[in-house]
């Protein structure tokens, strides 16, 4: 899953690109984003270690990508904004210190984003209004496009991200290609003043989940030794955040979910979209276990906590046979069967 980081200049994004992904920054990719993976740690897999004693831990990851800070008169921010179209999620960060404004900050930036689908849009719109001019083989499905992505348009134009509009099946077909940026699923991150303690209030007027904390002092805590770390802190009354944590908020906000595989050989993480079925597992471990899926075997993390073990989980019949369609949860640990 790739998370695009976006923020105005002086934002701290590329700061929590650093923190999150422990990569330091290029300047040389400063114009063209720059990308990391970040594991995305769950309690759970030390739990797992320690029934399974695995040759090997496996953990998920996201994909994190830096892109170009904004400047506030939107000067070339539909450039820079392209480069996460491909983006599952937006990780939005705001500056809370020396007097800013995060909701004037936020709604100048949901700003950019609607421009920058409306620039989209309307080029393809303008394009079909030309095309259908002419007798065209395909004349009738182009007025069909050109119909329903009219209607996206005239949203777009009275300034409401698709985000807040209830699109109809042709209409979300249409536009998929495009990848709009306030289609997406976002999360707020609010970087406060180090005196600020930290916290996850919304933002007025905004429904994306939101974490506030001191982005540069977590960075600088996160460079310490562990006795230096705990002497900063008592001295200046400051606490440090857990990184996971805010991975995990990530993971969630872009509608992903982690399910197990576990034996001596391995105990693994696996990241799929909420919803997904035990075929869709399947095939995210590999396209032949997909192809020939005969039936996935399945057992809770919370059960096989309890219980201690895989052999008492059997005992217990908490061993479940699920088929294709089977809806995974998270937290479920599969042993997927499949035909060769």
């Amino acid at each position: 899953m790739k998370i695009g980081i976006v923020g105005y200049q002086g934002s701290g994004k590329t700061t929590l690109f650093q923190w999150l992904t422990g990569v330091e920054p290029d300047l040389s990719l400063a114009h063209t984003g720059q990308a990391a993976a970040a594991i995305v740690p769950d309690p759970r897999v030390q739990q797992l270690v320690e029934i399974y004693q695995p040759k090997k831990v496996t953990e998920a990851s996201l994909n994190l990508v830096d892109t170009p800070g904004l400047s506030r008169d939107h000067e070339g921010s539909a450039g820079k904004l392209a480069l996460i179209r491909e983006a599952g999620c937006l990780a939005i960060v705001v500056g809370a210190f020396s007097g800013a404004d995060v909701q004037q900050d936020l709604q100048s930036f949901e700003e950019d984003l609607l421009l920058a689908d409306l620039e989209l849009v309307n080029g393809r719109v303008e394009k079909l209004r030309e095309s259908v001019k002419r007798p065209r083989p395909n004349r009738e499905k182009e007025l069909a496009e050109l119909e329903t992505l009219e209607v996206v348009l005239k949203e777009l134009e009275a300034g409401k991200p698709l985000h807040e509009i209830d699109l109809n099946e042709e209409q979300t077909r249409a536009i998929k290609s495009f990848q709009l940026l306030t289609q997406k699923p976002r999360i707020i991150i609010v970087n406060i003043s180090d005196d600020e303690p930290p916290g996850s209030d919304p933002v007025p007027g905004h429904s994306a989940p939101v974490r506030r904390f001191p982005v540069t002092l977590q960075h600088d805590l996160s460079q310490m030794d562990e006795a230096e770390r705990k002497e900063f802190c008592e001295e200046m009354g400051v606490s440090g955040i857990d990184r996971g944590e805010i991975l995990r908020a990530l993971m969630e906000a872009s509608g992903q979910m982690l399910f197990f595989t576990a034996a001596e050989k391995e105990v693994r993480t696996w990241m799929i979209p909420k919803g997904a079925t035990a075929e869709d597992a399947a095939g995210s471990i590999h396209t032949d276990l997909a192809r020939g899926f005969v039936r996935a075997e399945r057992m809770t993390c919370d059960d096989l906590f309890r219980v201690g073990s895989e052999r008492e989980i059997k005992a217990q019949n908490l061993m479940s046979k699920e088929p294709r369609n089977y809806v995974v949860q998270d937290g479920d640990i599969l042993h997927i069967l499949a035909s060769t």
